[in-house]
């Protein structure tokens, strides 16, 4: 019932990425979050070893966004408890329906944002940062398109935006609630590179979907929820529960 990626450390275009201690490892237990008298978790325990990529499947209402929001630490345990990184180690990219694109932002900006905890709210972007911006905006296809207000840009380019954030904030687990929802087929095939790009880099990328053809093709394990773990290993094994 874990993850059994081993951690690898790797150069990346911000720079070198260490071996993932054990401090960056994800470890539930008995981890349960209720909302009013609705049981969203129910007793969910095991780890996300360091360096793994899992995927999170299951039936819409199981758990699964919850999942990720408990190891974000943005619900509130009803009981259990979930060891996580240091902050600054985890980056969390919720669904793209809780971000407001009527918010005056430029696509430069949004990226520029993962970069906050180094530069501050106020801050800004020195030449070297301008550059990693610029670099993580290429490597999503959205060269040119960082001028552009975010309320401007199709689902699929913003998801390609807020991927590009992702890049910046350089963190050891990175938690995705349906990345390639609404997104067209070229997009996915962009945010799945980066995402096999994170692993081979030694991070640790866990991922709600529900594209089990994708989880199959390309997440060596997986979970499944249905409010408790229904079955947690290998993606083989897991599906076949």
């Amino acid at each position: 019932m874990y993850c059994a990626a081993q951690p690898k450390g790797r150069e990346t275009a911000l720079g070198t990425v260490a071996s993932m201690a054990a401090d960056d490892r994800v470890a539930l237990r008995d981890v349960t979050v209720r909302y009013g008298r609705r049981v969203a978790l129910e007793a969910v325990s095991g780890e996300f070893l360091p360096g793994c990529l899992t995927a999170v499947v299951g039936a819409n209402g199981a758990g699964k966004s919850t999942l990720l929001a408990a190891i974000a630490g943005t619900v509130r345990l009803a009981a259990g408890s979930v060891h996580r990184p240091r902050a600054q180690r985890l980056a969390y990219l919720p669904q793209l329906t809780a971000l407001n694109t009527d918010y005056p932002l430029t696509v430069q900006e949004l990226i520029t944002l993962g970069a906050w905890r180094d530069i501050g709210i106020s801050g800004a972007p020195d030449a070297a940062l301008r550059t990693q911006v610029t670099a993580a905006a290429t490597t999503v296809g959205l060269q040119d398109r960082q001028h552009r207000h975010i309320g401007e840009l199709s689902a699929g380019e913003l998801q390609r935006a807020l991927f590009a954030r992702l890049i910046l904030q350089d963190a050891a687990v990175i938690l995705l609630d349906e990345p390639f929802a609404a997104v067209d087929a070229r997009t996915t095939s962009v945010l799945l590179d980066q995402v096999v790009r994170w692993h081979q880099e030694g991070r640790s990328v866990i991922a709600v979907l529900h594209d089990l053809a994708l989880v199959r093709a390309n997440f060596p394990t997986t979970l499944v929820l249905a409010h408790r773990c229904v079955a947690w290993g290998t993606t083989e094994t897991a599906l076949a529960a």
